[in-house]
């Protein structure tokens, strides 16, 4: 690999922590501390291998509820990152992909649907949109893995497909970036995130794509790439976004951070996937 991001969660509020971080003894303090070292590692990382790769530290947001945004806009204060992924775990402050007990938990302050849980998620990943503009979009639509049809195609939801259709104009006219996500071929999934039909919306309204494995782990890493490049070129994908340190043509909060484009040929032809 020529460049890498490093994207850790951020740290939680205490009422956000997961079952497992509970019976662990974690507190938020602890997430926070926990993030602090990320960083500070990350950064050593980044100045031992500043020869041999383009490394990018950066976290991965949780918008949970209104006030997310401003403890979210005190750790980008607080930590000088060159990006960050927006995305949605939670809907009414649930977890939504941790366990399918606790989706259907979800599922239930919904209404008792699928499709109503699909349109809570959209809307809730519209307001994480407009309150922070993300330069990256973080795995569209996570709501599919624990849902009756992880491969659904939202046939007949007409509401869920209008907000669908709404974020991604959204993200497609502030410029934001959206991320293709092997981590659902990686947990069973027939289609990345986003779907095909998804993909191919945003595609239309001129959207960009970057590719992401989200590893939580080394064994992980450029997990499924090859069928990701695969799923991109049947989209009709032509060129891959990824950043790099340069003057900033896109997002004036990261002035050091550039976006560049490299064409799907170029990529296949890559040693990586040789």
């Amino acid at each position: 690999m020529q460049t890498l991001a490093l994207t850790e969660h951020m740290p939680r509020e205490q009422q956000d922590l997961y079952p497992e971080e509970i019976d662990q003894g974690y507190s938020d303090k602890v997430l926070l501390d926990t993030f602090c070292d990320y960083y500070i590692e990350a950064r050593r990382l980044q100045q031992a291998y500043l020869s041999q790769l383009n490394l990018l530290i950066g976290m991965e947001v949780d918008w949970i509820r209104p006030s997310s945004k401003i403890f979210i806009e005190e750790l980008l204060s607080r930590f000088q990152l060159e990006l960050f992924i927006g995305s949605v775990h939670h809907v009414h402050c649930i977890p939504i992909d941790y366990s399918t007990a606790l989706f259907r938990q979800a599922r239930s302050i919904s209404g008792g649907t699928d499709e109503r849980l699909f349109e809570d998620y959209f809307d809730l990943q519209h307001e994480m949109l407009m309150a922070l503009k993300p330069p990256i979009v973080g795995h569209f639509d996570l709501i599919r893995l624990k849902s009756h049809d992880p491969d659904t195609i939202f046939a007949g939801m007409d509401g869920v497909k209008q907000r669908i259709r709404r974020n991604l104009a959204f993200i497609a006219g502030y410029g934001g970036v959206l991320e293709l996500n092997s981590a659902a071929l990686r947990k069973g999934l027939k289609e990345p995130y986003p779907s095909m039909e998804i993909s191919k919306e945003f595609l239309d309204l001129g959207g960009s794509f970057t590719i992401s494995d989200d590893s939580h782990g080394v064994n992980q890493i450029g997990c499924q790439y090859r069928e990701l490049l695969d799923f991109a070129k049947e989209v009709g994908i032509l060129q891959i976004t990824y950043f790099e340190e340069g003057h900033p043509n896109q997002d004036v909060r990261f002035p050091n951070v550039t976006t560049k484009t490299i064409s799907i040929s170029r990529l296949e032809s890559h040693s990586f996937f040789a």
